[in-house]
């Protein structure tokens, strides 16, 4: 295969600069050893920044953050719930912090307009009734999978090529020049080469890894955040503890549920990253100081991303920049390699840009960047990710014959044929991760427990799965949703998990 630019890594920065590229008329192909937003785009809170959160520690971040914040809420609106947000603080914060924010958020141009504490509880009645200080500021919340699958659709609709589950495993250099990669398909086992006039690492956390693949050095630092699901939603606002960053500091509505977090912890790979009791707990605790009914409310499910920081070596890693890191690796000997890494899910757009302006100098193209001014349209792929959209589809068809196979999100059978249609159609083979991912498959109470072996046995059906790779995929389903339970089980839930054990181990047989 021959393309103008390989685009390795299918975050949202990967699949924007797709989308970024293909608008300029560059041909190119993006590649992802999973599945869309298998990284850091995955594992975030969803929360679209004011810059608030950053006035003190990183001003040109803040700053970076408001104006994508509102260019996005103009553009792609479908993806965003403008929820507005607040920073609260309690007895025992700092209070020179909380004095000196409104000034700090001034200085960045970032609205943070004086809220009475009892106002700030009539609007939030779940908020501490201990509450000493309050600012409104703009924040929202972002779905970061309708993100992503919306711009990559965007960008094959204008000729991009995007393979999922294809690894660049090695490079071929010469005169300065990678002249070609050699992919691998994780899960055929086809290797396919492909040649590239530029080739972009935008690989998130294994960005050091594949330069390393093509002779590079790349100091990427690991850092995971720990963050919990909700089974209802809390608050109608994002809440933001008013003092420096901190664990359990951030909660985030979307849709039905509220993501509570973070926590950053240095790790040395990205594989393997999961969420801790210990972990969970901490961030309870210091969550319920400004919503005491954490303490107590139902977690569904724990989980872990982690953010590739550049250039940090030791301390604490919040301190380093939220800014982003674009590298030209000319100087290091590769004058068509280039890496895109840091910055936050908020600021993706950004990221792409400043990428396609490099790569397209390089290019000697001059078009210009559209994504600045041109809404990101909704996809059929992006679109089954929107809590509650499925149930209304199902209601309004009225088809007496197309079942509910998940029925706490309610997905119907017609929903599963037209998301493994998709996927078949980008040349994608359809797995019960791959349908979950883009969908509310697994994502409610139960977590999967009932619904996975049900659609597993529906994409049998179809013949969408075969042989032993279905009970893989159902396995490897289950595992990643255990993975995420198993933290914060205690008391009823855990009675539920243990009827849910016995299913699939005594019943179906799947521990083996």
């Amino acid at each position: 295969m021959k393309t103008r630019v390989l685009i390795i890594g299918g975050g949202v920065t990967g699949t924007g600069l797709a989308r970024d590229l293909a608008l300029r008329g560059i041909p190119c192909v993006l590649v992802e050893q999973r599945d869309i937003d298998a990284g850091a785009s995955g594992g975030n809170h969803g929360l679209l920044h004011s810059g608030g959160r950053y006035v003190a520690s990183d001003a040109e971040a803040a700053r970076e953050c408001r104006d994508e914040g509102n260019l996005l809420k103009r553009l792609a609106p479908h993806c965003i719930e403008e929820t507005q947000g607040l920073f609260v603080a309690v007895p025992g914060d700092d209070e020179t912090y909380i004095a000196d924010f409104p000034d700090l958020c001034t200085r960045s141009g970032i609205p943070a307009e004086p809220v009475d504490p009892n106002t700030a509880l009539e609007w939030e009645p779940a908020l501490s009734p201990n509450l000493i200080a309050a600012y409104a500021v703009e924040d929202a919340s972002v779905d970061p999978f309708k993100l992503a699958l919306d711009n990559i659709a965007d960008a094959c609709r204008l000729g991009a090529v995007f393979l999922p589950h294809t690894q660049a495993v090695s490079f071929e250099s010469e005169k300065k020049r990678v002249r070609s990669v050699r992919l691998r398909n994780r899960l055929t086992g086809e290797t396919l080469r492909v040649e590239a006039d530029q080739v972009v690492n935008a690989a998130g956390a294994w960005a050091g890894r594949v330069a390393h693949r093509a002779g590079l050095h790349l100091n990427v630092v690991c850092s995971k955040g720990t963050l919990l699901i909700t089974q209802s939603r809390i608050t109608r606002r994002v809440i933001n503890r008013l003092r420096k960053p901190g664990d359990g500091d951030i909660l985030v509505p979307g849709g039905t549920v509220s993501i509570l977090g973070t926590t950053s912890v240095r790790v040395d790979t990205p594989e393997g990253c999961r969420p801790t009791v210990p972990e969970v707990d901490r961030i309870i605790e210091e969550g319920a100081a400004m919503v005491p009914v954490l303490a107590d409310t139902r977690y569904i499910r724990a989980y872990a991303g982690v953010r590739p920081l550049i250039g940090s070596s030791g301390g604490d890693d919040r301190k380093v920049s939220r800014g982003f890191a674009l590298l030209d690796h000319s100087a290091e000997g590769l004058e068509n390699f280039t890496t895109i890494a840091g910055g936050k899910l908020t600021t993706y757009r950004l990221m792409a840009e400043k990428t396609a302006d490099l790569v397209c100098k390089k290019l000697q193209v001059s078009k210009p960047c559209r994504t600045r001014t041109e809404p990101l349209p909704p996809s059929d792929t992006g679109r089954w990710t929107q809590p509650g959209l499925a149930p209304r589809e199902w209601l309004r068809s009225g088809r007496s014959d197309d079942l509910l196979l998940c029925e706490c999100e309610m997905v119907s059978r017609d929903v599963v044929d037209r998301i493994i249609q998709s996927l078949q159609d980008q040349g994608g083979q359809p797995t019960l991760r791959s349908v979950g991912l883009r969908s509310r498959i697994g994502k409610g109470p139960c977590q999967g427990g009932f619904c996975s072996a049900r659609i597993a046995a529906y994409m049998y059906d179809i013949g969408a799965v075969t042989g032993h790779s279905g009970l893989k995929g159902l396995r490897d389903f289950l595992r990643e949703r255990w993975r995420g339970k198993r933290p914060v089980l205690w008391d009823l839930p855990m009675e539920q998990a243990e009827l849910q054990e016995a299913l699939h181990c005594g019943l179906f047989g799947l521990e083996q």
